[in-house]
């Protein structure tokens, strides 16, 4: 079996094992293990050791448990909190784009984000989640474990220039965007944690994706990717519904992983990069998870559903506005500047 064929079956069966392992176990939000699935084994290669993974572990522990040390500073000093959070929010997207630490710095962004909106409400809650979290990313390594022993990558991948990382003024700019986007969304989430919990995890999802700086590009992949996965995850709930049953929930997670595997990996070539699949893959799960609660607590799907599905537009149509105006500002701040430059330098001459 080629190698490409093996990547799209290895990662399709992961994140099915995973939702299968998460419902059947009754785990606390159990989305996020085939959402972690995606996100940890959508780079090709052998699962995580025992070793890596108690690492990883610990690193979860210490960028989410910053978000419970800022729960009494929002609560007493929510002025102070709002800066120290903008603050973490930069340093974890620098993370990301500077220095290539994707992870560590998407957890500190939901520890700093998530956790602190959700300890304003209940400690208790807070403190769950970061359960949930660490549960999930355990049960979605011990599948990819399971996966890959049956499609394992059998040949040394084509080794691949590394990824330059933008310049040191580029990659400061890039997190100084990414946390202006963001932080405006924590803002309106604190009003209503509860019910705007999914819309901080698309924000997040966004403020990762360093690689977009042309404003047409970001319209297509981030917008397009979106409504995309609004019409895989319309048509994953409406096969389900034919017979609910957790084992067409596996089939069709299955499927519907090896869709996006197959183009993920280019197996079928799109017009689109991998990031536009995985960005699609991790925002069906968002829209799906919620919606199998809204069923199992007697709420109306379809109104949850296109109320979420709404949100998560509008903020995407936000974050392309405010990119776009963002990078509008800079542009004309570094005309003025080489303007000015000619005149400075025969000043000095």
């Amino acid at each position: 079996m080629p190698v490409q064929a093996r990547r799209v079956f290895r990662l399709a069966l992961t994140m099915a094992l995973a939702l299968l392992c998460a419902y059947a176990l009754a785990m606390p939000l159990p989305f996020l293990a085939p959402l972690f699935a995606l996100m940890l084994c959508a780079t090709p290669g052998p699962p995580l050791g025992l070793k890596q993974l108690t690492g990883l572990l610990l690193v979860i522990a210490l960028t989410l448990g910053s978000g419970l040390l800022l729960i009494p500073l929002l609560l007493k000093y929510p002025a102070t909190g709002m800066l120290v959070v903008a603050v973490g929010l930069f340093f974890s997207f620098f993370l990301t784009v500077n220095r290539g630490k994707g992870l560590v710095g998407l957890f500190l962004a939901v520890g700093l984000t998530m956790i602190s909106a959700a300890g304003t409400v209940s400690f208790v809650l807070a403190s769950s989640v970061i359960k949930a979290l660490g549960v999930a990313i355990v049960v979605a390594v011990l599948c990819h474990w399971v996966a890959y022993t049956w499609f394992p990558e059998q040949s040394a991948p084509a080794a691949k220039a590394a990824a330059k990382a933008p310049a040191g003024q580029r990659s400061l700019w890039i997190a100084v965007r990414a946390t202006l986007i963001v932080w405006p969304v924590y803002f309106f989430v604190l009003t209503n944690p509860f019910a705007y919990m999914p819309l901080l995890m698309k924000s997040v999802q966004l403020g990762q994706l360093e690689s977009l700086s042309d404003t047409r590009h970001a319209a297509r992949e981030l917008l397009g990717s979106t409504l995309l996965a609004g019409c895989l995850a319309v048509l994953f709930w409406l096969l389900l519904k034919l017979a609910p049953s957790l084992w067409l929930f596996f089939w069709l997670m299955l499927a519907f992983g090896m869709f996006i595997a197959a183009r993920l990996y280019a197996v079928h070539a799109t017009g689109y990069p991998a990031s536009f699949w995985q960005n699609t893959g991790v925002t069906l799960l968002i829209l799906l998870g919620p919606a199998v609660e809204d069923s199992s607590n007697g709420n109306d799907v379809y109104m949850a559903f296109a109320i979420r599905m709404a949100l998560f537009i509008a903020i995407t149509l936000y974050a392309l506005f405010a990119m776009h105006l963002l990078e509008q500002w800079r542009r004309r701040r570094l005309a003025r500047r080489q303007a000015a430059t000619p005149q400075g330098e025969l000043s000095t001459c």
